[in-house]
């Protein structure tokens, strides 16, 4: 070899790590892995070792708040962090402690679902303190709902085994039921709320970095409503404009496939583009990945691996589309002899962590 040729050579040995460097932060970053989690209660010692034992890293906590204060603050988020971690989970999710998906009649703090001044500006307030120390806190997200009817179901009917599982059929629900404290509450007045809400709190979440995951309606209504109130959340639509109002990348949906499925006419067919809808506009920040037998109007809440969604099908949507956080079971059969769920929750863990681990593999 001549010395041109050597230079040469030495030049090319030279440049080819910082060529690779450079492709390397040209190319798109890799898709983070979506994972088993869970949101079921308490974050004791105890509860957080038996999801330890089954396999999931990754939870929405509970931290303990005093029953006269709507928010955590930062060093109750904080011991409830470090108890998760000390038994190896990361706590990605919290609850508020209103907002849930109970019936108004029985909520506590139903000021801001019922437009009731100043009191829900009060409410609203505190939020905006809950998400200001969950940044503080470390805590990147919340889920929460906007309902007033909770989740509606019919009654309960025989499973596999000794389970019973959780129904809805709206042929044999009570024709008028009662109105509820809310009275009659029309779209309108819906949407009203809504927007009232998220104009006051998405602002806030846009600045502290935290993630808004808000729980559908369960079930969907038929459009004129159910004890006087249009669930605007109970459809695909409805939660199409809800993810539009107020733009934000910290503005988007706690998923509840279930929930979702109980929204279709033909779950099996039609779910798979309702998670590539939101899914690519990155509107989906935590799936709660249970599974139904039936549709809208008429189904039962079943185990992952006997219901009409195909569950491989759709962990591969949920990877295509690049879905990053958690996957949760809800809504689990029961039976007599395993009253707390803790049975049935194993069983989804084992499921959904081996479906999770052969989409990662496979791929």
């Amino acid at each position: 070899m001549n010395r041109r040729q050597f230079v040469s050579s030495a030049g090319a040995v030279a440049l080819a790590p910082a060529a690779a460097r450079q492709a390397s932060a040209d190319a798109p970053a890799p898709r983070a892995r979506m994972r088993l989690g869970c949101q079921s209660a308490p974050t004791t010692g105890a509860h957080l070792k038996y999801l330890a034992r089954y396999g999931v890293r990754d939870i929405c906590g509970y931290p303990e708040i005093p029953a006269d204060r709507l928010y955590a603050t930062v060093d109750e988020l904080k011991r409830m962090r470090d108890l998760a971690e000390a038994n190896r989970i990361h706590v990605e999710c919290v609850a508020p402690p209103f907002l849930a998906s109970s019936h108004i009649d029985k909520e506590k703090h139903p000021a801001i679902m019922l437009a009731q001044s100043p009191e829900r500006d009060r409410d609203i307030e505190q939020l905006q303190t809950f998400i200001r120390n969950c940044a503080a806190g470390g805590v990147p997200s919340f889920k929460y709902n906007m309902s007033i009817l909770g989740v509606v179901r019919t009654g309960r009917v025989p499973g596999r085994g000794d389970s019973t599982y959780s129904a809805w059929s709206l042929a044999s629900a009570h024709p008028q039921p009662p109105l509820t404290r809310a009275g009659r509450v029309d779209a309108d007045r819906f949407w009203e709320r809504i927007t009232y809400f998220l104009d006051r709190v998405v602002p806030v979440a846009d600045e502290y970095k935290v993630r808004m995951a808000c729980h559908p309606h369960d079930p969907g209504m038929p459009p004129e409503g159910y004890q006087g109130v249009n669930r605007v959340l109970g459809t695909v639509d409805g939660l199409k404009r809800f993810v539009s109002i107020r733009e934000s990348p910290y503005h988007g949906l706690n998923f509840c496939q279930g929930t979702v499925s109980e929204m279709l006419r033909d779950p099996g067919k039609e779910i798979f583009d309702v998670i590539r809808y939101f899914g690519t506009r990155n509107k989906i920040f935590n799936v709660h990945f249970r599974n139904i037998r039936g549709h809208r109007d008429e189904f039962v809440e079943v185990y992952p691996d006997e219901g009409d969604v195909d569950f491989v099908e759709a962990i591969k949507v949920y990877r295509e589309v690049g879905y990053p956080y958690l996957l949760m079971p809800d809504h689990v059969p029961q039976a007599a002899s395993d009253p707390n769920g803790l049975q049935s929750f194993a069983f989804c863990y084992g499921y959904i962590r081996a479906l999770v681990q052969a989409a990662d593999r496979i791929a």
